[in-house]
């Protein structure tokens, strides 16, 4: 299995998790987030390279994870997502390193996927 079906396995396993346990306050948290992600004032292909860098700078390879296939689903371009590590690695400083190489590899491997 590789790294993109085995995040995205536990991901949709631990989801259907959680929402099986009928919590109010995080259904409607996961509702929100939904939400935040759709087209409005900005289109969500924005939305999610904003989602991108924000979880880049913040350190969390999940969310990266997350946004990165959604990024890959809207047609976003090596050259794009490149920008969006530049502007990442600015605001949050080279500590972003090391989430910038493990993004490229997963992206990577999305695009691997696609020529399959």
């Amino acid at each position: 299995m590789s790294q993109v079906d085995d995040f995205n396995t536990y991901r949709e396993k631990m989801n259907q998790r959680l929402m099986a346990e009928d919590n109010k306050v995080l259904k409607r948290f996961f509702s929100l987030d939904n939400q935040t992600y759709q087209d409005g004032a900005l289109p969500a292909r924005t939305k999610e390279l904003l989602g991108l860098v924000a979880s880049m700078v913040l350190r969390c390879d999940d969310c990266i994870k997350y946004h990165l296939g959604s990024c890959f689903t809207m047609g976003v371009t090596t050259e794009e997502i490149l920008e969006v590590f530049s502007v990442a690695n600015v605001v949050g400083g080279s500590i972003c390193i090391p989430h910038t190489r493990r993004a490229m590899e997963f992206w990577d491997e999305l695009q691997e996927r696609e020529e399959k």
